[in-house]
């Protein structure tokens, strides 16, 4: 991993196969620490705790809260007000897209994601920040 800022990773993913994928492949490939949540609530309660992301991973479609909503949410709290997000799903037409760059997303990652790929996608997206 390259050395540049990014270590700490909230991600939000209903889907527990999908969050122990993710894992490894964030931690064993990637080198980040990837703290998982299986929902908005979970996730706002992380924040709540005192947990401080370099960055928002979030799944768009989850049951009672979604990616867009847990967002608006977690932009209410400090710690996460201004933190960079990336959205993950597999709804990747145009108009989407676009809708999730408008939100304030880094970038979309499509599902299925590639495990040897996602951090590489990650640091792409991080590096184009600024």
């Amino acid at each position: 991993m390259a050395d540049n800022g990014l270590k700490h990773i909230l991600y939000v993913e209903d889907d527990a196969d999908i969050r122990t994928v993710a894992k490894i492949s964030f931690e064993i490939v990637g080198g980040f620490e990837l703290n998982c949540c299986a929902s908005g609530m979970e996730a706002l309660q992380q924040i709540r705790n005192g947990y401080v992301p370099d960055l928002l991973l979030l799944d768009v479609m989850m049951p009672v809260m979604d990616g867009p909503t847990t967002l608006s949410e977690l932009r209410k709290l400090a710690p996460t007000a201004n933190t960079p997000i990336v959205f993950m799903t597999a709804k990747v037409q145009s108009v989407e897209l676009e809708y999730y760059r408008n939100l304030g997303a880094l970038g979309v990652i499509a599902k299925p994601f590639d495990p040897m790929e996602l951090s590489a996608q990650i640091n792409e997206m991080w590096a184009r920040r600024q």
